[in-house]
């Protein structure tokens, strides 16, 4: 199998906590060939989509331990056709780069991405929980988006809730999420022209989202693979921070999935798999989904520590069980089409 990853660069990997270092490592335990590039890199030559990529040279015994994999990985840098590659696999960080996706328009009959192009178009920001039905708010939080100062602030004063969640809409890793109170008030306006107005006179949407019971305890990050939770862990935030992201000061603990959070699953599961989002991270407070993240979702690190598993192990199966099946239906298409031909 040859997979690509497009992800930010190698050198600002940081092996002990890295989810995409993680699954790259079981690719090349398997013998898997990998090639890295970033965004940056992706090109066209004679109309054909390249990436400058940087291979990973195999090596007759891979490493176990995945710090000194990466310690002693030789990379040698190939210009390389992207449609050459039976899995693409895009890990680079938010905010979504429009113009990375164009160059993947051209492979995506060619090659299984992860996740769809069309669906990261469409769930790349805090929008996409709004496609989920749910008219009586029983698995997402009340949510208001608009760069409307007035109307925001009107918002803030009629919620029956003494707290609301205010984040920006392009944030990811906890950045910018505040608690506001009613009883602060005179801090909204000043918070407001901060999240909304840019220098260059642009504006900026903000959300307002319920406060949910329970979050200073934390949320559960829990990992979606095909449809399918493969692993969860609790996220407790730190001291000083109302944040649970472990990019933010957070710790995390081993946690199983309440019955809740099942239902949840099942019922966005199939929306997930039909929007080509094969594998995202979602962000649950006290049973409620907060958000989906499909960039680059990460956790993985966590879980398997917490929780002494291994989710690669489930998602380079994936990944496996995806390409040969593809492989099986071209065999089958381009005997038939023989059958035809020689008819």
């Amino acid at each position: 199998m040859n997979i690509c990853f497009i992800m930010y660069p190698w050198e600002e990997i940081q092996p002990d906590a890295d989810s995409t270092l993680t699954i790259i490592h079981e690719c090349c335990k398997r013998g898997h060939k990998v090639a890295i590039a970033t965004p940056a890199n992706l090109t066209i030559r004679d109309s054909i989509a390249y990436a400058f990529s940087k291979v990973i040279k195999k090596q007759e015994k891979v490493p176990a331990q995945i710090k000194s994999f990466y310690k002693n990985t030789e990379l040698r840098e190939k210009m390389l056709p992207l449609a050459g590659f039976d899995i693409i696999m895009m890990r680079a960080n938010p905010p979504l780069d429009p113009i990375a996706l164009n160059f993947l328009d051209s492979v995506k009959d060619d090659v299984f991405i992860v996740n769809d192009i069309e669906g990261l178009r469409e769930a790349n920001n805090k929008l996409y929980t709004a496609c989920f039905e749910d008219p009586d708010n029983e698995i997402i939080p009340a949510t208001h988006v608009s760069k409307n100062k007035k109307y925001l602030k009107s918002v803030i004063k009629e919620n029956p809730k003494d707290r609301m969640i205010m984040k920006p809409l392009n944030g990811y890793g906890g950045s910018g999420v505040i608690m506001i109170e009613k009883n602060a008030m005179h801090n909204v306006n000043s918070l407001l022209d901060f999240y909304i107005d840019n220098k260059d006179g642009t504006t900026n949407y903000v959300i307002l989202q319920d406060y949910i019971e329970g979050a200073d305890q934390g949320d559960s990050r829990i990992l979606i693979l095909n449809g399918e939770p493969i692993g969860a862990v609790r996220r407790v935030p730190g001291g000083d921070d109302h944040r649970s992201n472990i990019s933010a000061g957070g710790t995390f603990k081993k946690h199983n999935l309440t019955e809740a959070e099942k239902k949840l699953c099942k019922k966005i599961g199939p929306k997930l798999v039909k929007d080509g989002l094969f594998f995202v991270g979602i962000d649950v407070i006290n049973g409620k989904l907060v958000e989906v993240n499909v960039m680059s979702p990460g956790g993985l690190v966590q879980i398997n520590k917490a929780s002494k598993i291994k989710i690669q192990q489930k998602i380079v199966d994936y990944f496996e069980e995806v390409v040969e099946n593809r492989g099986k239906a071209l065999e089958r298409k381009i005997k038939l089409k023989n059958t035809v031909q020689d008819d």
